[in-house]
Protein backbone atom coordinates (compact mmCIF):
# COMPACT_ATOMS: atom_id res chain seq x y z
CA UNK A 1 0.00 0.00 0.00
CA UNK A 2 1.25 3.61 -1.03
CA UNK A 3 -1.64 6.72 -0.58
CA UNK A 4 -1.04 10.06 0.42
CA UNK A 5 -4.56 11.53 0.77
CA UNK A 6 -5.99 13.94 2.90
CA UNK A 7 -7.14 12.69 5.98
CA UNK A 8 -9.46 12.66 9.19
CA UNK A 9 -7.76 11.65 12.70
CA UNK A 10 -10.84 9.47 13.91
CA UNK A 11 -8.41 7.68 16.55
CA UNK A 12 -5.11 7.76 18.41
CA UNK A 13 -3.66 4.88 20.95
CA UNK A 14 -0.59 4.25 22.54
CA UNK A 15 1.98 1.51 21.15
CA UNK A 16 5.31 1.19 22.97
CA UNK A 17 7.20 3.77 24.67
CA UNK A 18 6.82 6.50 21.85
CA UNK A 19 4.65 5.20 18.89
CA UNK A 20 0.73 5.64 18.18
CA UNK A 21 -0.90 3.30 16.15
CA UNK A 22 -3.61 5.95 14.74
CA UNK A 23 -7.11 5.62 12.80
CA UNK A 24 -7.37 7.80 9.40
CA UNK A 25 -10.20 8.47 7.26
CA UNK A 26 -9.54 8.79 3.88
CA UNK A 27 -11.43 9.43 0.73
CA UNK A 28 -9.62 7.02 -1.81
CA UNK A 29 -8.98 4.39 0.82
CA UNK A 30 -11.48 4.58 3.55
CA UNK A 31 -10.49 4.05 7.70
CA UNK A 32 -6.85 2.71 7.54
CA UNK A 33 -4.68 1.84 10.72
CA UNK A 34 -1.53 3.51 10.71
CA UNK A 35 2.05 2.76 13.00
CA UNK A 36 3.50 6.15 13.60
CA UNK A 37 6.96 6.42 15.13
CA UNK A 38 7.19 9.07 17.65
CA UNK A 39 3.29 9.32 18.13
CA UNK A 40 3.48 9.69 21.52
CA UNK A 41 6.03 12.51 21.24
CA UNK A 42 5.61 16.40 21.98
CA UNK A 43 5.65 17.37 18.42
CA UNK A 44 3.01 14.37 16.93
CA UNK A 45 0.18 14.12 19.73
CA UNK A 46 -1.23 17.76 19.37
CA UNK A 47 -1.30 16.51 15.64
CA UNK A 48 -2.76 12.99 16.21
CA UNK A 49 -6.10 14.16 18.23
CA UNK A 50 -9.41 12.98 16.73
CA UNK A 51 -11.26 15.64 14.60
CA UNK A 52 -7.49 16.95 13.29
CA UNK A 53 -7.56 17.31 9.66
CA UNK A 54 -3.96 15.63 8.29
CA UNK A 55 -2.16 15.19 5.58
CA UNK A 56 -0.85 11.39 5.64
CA UNK A 57 1.71 9.36 3.93
CA UNK A 58 0.91 5.85 3.94
CA UNK A 59 2.90 2.94 3.37
CA UNK A 60 3.42 -0.91 3.53
CA UNK A 61 5.50 -3.59 2.11
CA UNK A 62 2.91 -5.80 1.77
CA UNK A 63 -1.56 -5.93 2.54
CA UNK A 64 -0.86 -7.85 5.78
CA UNK A 65 1.74 -5.84 7.47
CA UNK A 66 0.44 -2.59 9.62
CA UNK A 67 1.52 0.64 7.05
CA UNK A 68 3.99 3.34 8.66
CA UNK A 69 2.30 6.64 8.50
CA UNK A 70 4.28 10.36 8.16
CA UNK A 71 1.59 12.59 9.29
CA UNK A 72 1.15 16.33 9.01
CA UNK A 73 -1.25 19.14 10.49
CA UNK A 74 -3.84 20.57 8.29
CA UNK A 75 -6.49 21.82 10.61
CA UNK A 76 -6.62 21.62 14.14
CA UNK A 77 -9.33 21.25 16.52
CA UNK A 78 -7.48 21.40 19.66
CA UNK A 79 -9.09 24.89 20.49
CA UNK A 80 -12.22 23.25 20.92
CA UNK A 81 -11.49 20.56 23.40
CA UNK A 82 -11.53 23.34 26.11
CA UNK A 83 -15.53 23.28 25.44
CA UNK A 84 -18.08 20.50 26.58
CA UNK A 85 -20.17 19.87 23.90
CA UNK A 86 -18.06 20.48 21.15
CA UNK A 87 -15.41 18.45 22.88
CA UNK A 88 -18.29 16.03 23.48
CA UNK A 89 -19.16 16.24 20.03
CA UNK A 90 -16.35 15.31 18.21
CA UNK A 91 -15.39 12.74 20.66
CA UNK A 92 -18.24 10.83 19.64
CA UNK A 93 -18.23 11.33 16.03
CA UNK A 94 -14.55 9.92 15.57
CA UNK A 95 -15.14 7.37 18.16
CA UNK A 96 -18.20 5.88 15.58
CA UNK A 97 -16.34 6.02 12.46
CA UNK A 98 -13.05 4.29 14.09
CA UNK A 99 -15.65 1.56 15.38
CA UNK A 100 -17.89 0.74 12.94
CA UNK A 101 -15.90 1.19 9.64
CA UNK A 102 -14.70 -1.55 8.10
CA UNK A 103 -10.61 -0.68 7.18
CA UNK A 104 -9.59 -0.09 3.93
CA UNK A 105 -13.33 -0.09 2.34
CA UNK A 106 -14.08 3.66 0.78
CA UNK A 107 -16.71 5.83 1.88
CA UNK A 108 -16.29 9.23 -0.03
CA UNK A 109 -19.86 10.46 1.07
CA UNK A 110 -18.91 9.71 4.75
CA UNK A 111 -15.17 11.08 4.35
CA UNK A 112 -17.18 14.53 2.66
CA UNK A 113 -20.06 14.09 5.52
CA UNK A 114 -17.47 14.13 8.56
CA UNK A 115 -15.02 16.75 7.58
CA UNK A 116 -18.12 18.73 7.21
CA UNK A 117 -19.46 17.73 10.35
CA UNK A 118 -16.83 18.82 12.49
CA UNK A 119 -16.12 21.98 10.65
CA UNK A 120 -19.67 23.43 11.71
CA UNK A 121 -18.92 21.80 15.17
CA UNK A 122 -16.04 24.09 15.40
CA UNK A 123 -17.40 26.87 13.72
CA UNK A 124 -21.42 27.14 14.91
CA UNK A 125 -22.64 29.69 17.56
CA UNK A 126 -24.01 26.37 19.43
CA UNK A 127 -24.99 22.81 19.78
CA UNK A 128 -28.27 24.10 17.76
CA UNK A 129 -26.08 25.08 14.87
CA UNK A 130 -24.37 20.92 14.56
CA UNK A 131 -27.28 18.70 15.79
CA UNK A 132 -29.14 17.93 12.93
CA UNK A 133 -25.72 17.90 10.88
CA UNK A 134 -24.40 15.30 13.55
CA UNK A 135 -28.01 12.98 13.12
CA UNK A 136 -27.90 12.98 9.27
CA UNK A 137 -24.26 11.95 9.87
CA UNK A 138 -25.19 9.04 11.72
CA UNK A 139 -28.06 8.19 9.33
CA UNK A 140 -25.71 8.36 6.46
CA UNK A 141 -23.15 6.36 8.81
CA UNK A 142 -25.56 3.57 9.01
CA UNK A 143 -27.38 3.56 5.34
CA UNK A 144 -23.28 3.38 3.62
CA UNK A 145 -23.31 0.26 6.19
CA UNK A 146 -26.54 -1.23 4.92
CA UNK A 147 -29.20 -0.22 8.01
CA UNK A 148 -31.63 1.53 6.31
CA UNK A 149 -33.49 3.31 9.35
CA UNK A 150 -36.93 5.05 9.25
CA UNK A 151 -36.13 8.03 11.18
CA UNK A 152 -38.04 11.10 9.90
CA UNK A 153 -35.64 14.58 9.85
CA UNK A 154 -37.01 17.06 12.61
CA UNK A 155 -37.87 20.58 12.48
CA UNK A 156 -34.58 22.36 12.77
CA UNK A 157 -36.08 24.85 15.63
CA UNK A 158 -37.87 21.30 17.70
CA UNK A 159 -34.97 20.85 20.05
CA UNK A 160 -37.19 18.42 21.65
CA UNK A 161 -37.77 16.37 18.48
CA UNK A 162 -34.64 16.61 18.06
CA UNK A 163 -33.20 15.04 21.53
CA UNK A 164 -36.00 12.44 20.76
CA UNK A 165 -34.24 11.44 17.06
CA UNK A 166 -31.01 11.48 18.96
CA UNK A 167 -32.00 9.00 21.13
CA UNK A 168 -34.33 7.10 18.52
CA UNK A 169 -30.82 6.99 16.37
CA UNK A 170 -28.54 5.67 19.69
CA UNK A 171 -30.84 2.67 20.10
CA UNK A 172 -29.99 2.07 16.05
CA UNK A 173 -26.56 2.43 16.65
CA UNK A 174 -26.58 0.33 19.74
CA UNK A 175 -28.79 -2.79 17.75
CA UNK A 176 -26.84 -2.79 14.49
CA UNK A 177 -23.47 -1.63 13.96
CA UNK A 178 -22.19 -1.10 17.73
CA UNK A 179 -23.91 -4.58 18.70
CA UNK A 180 -20.65 -6.33 19.92
CA UNK A 181 -18.50 -3.26 20.48
CA UNK A 182 -20.43 -0.68 22.21
CA UNK A 183 -17.60 0.26 24.82
CA UNK A 184 -15.81 3.63 24.79
CA UNK A 185 -18.34 4.44 21.37
CA UNK A 186 -21.71 4.62 22.97
CA UNK A 187 -20.07 6.14 26.54
CA UNK A 188 -18.87 9.07 24.15
CA UNK A 189 -22.40 9.29 23.18
CA UNK A 190 -24.01 9.02 26.64
CA UNK A 191 -21.84 12.05 27.40
CA UNK A 192 -22.57 14.12 24.39
CA UNK A 193 -26.58 13.24 25.29
CA UNK A 194 -26.39 14.35 28.43
CA UNK A 195 -24.72 17.66 27.68
CA UNK A 196 -26.89 18.19 25.08
CA UNK A 197 -30.12 17.53 27.11
CA UNK A 198 -28.88 20.73 29.56
CA UNK A 199 -30.29 22.70 26.51
CA UNK A 200 -33.25 24.14 27.02
CA UNK A 201 -36.00 23.91 24.21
Amino acid sequence: MQLRASAIVCASRPHGETAAIVRLLTAEAGLVAAYVAGGRGRELRPVLIPGNGVEAEIRSKSDSQLPFARIELVSSRGPWLGEPLPAAAIAWVTALTATCLPERHPYPALYQALGALLEAICVAPSARGWALPLLSYEVLLLRELGYGVPIARPEDDDWGAILTTFDLLGRELARYPLADRRGDAMGARVLLRERLGRIHG
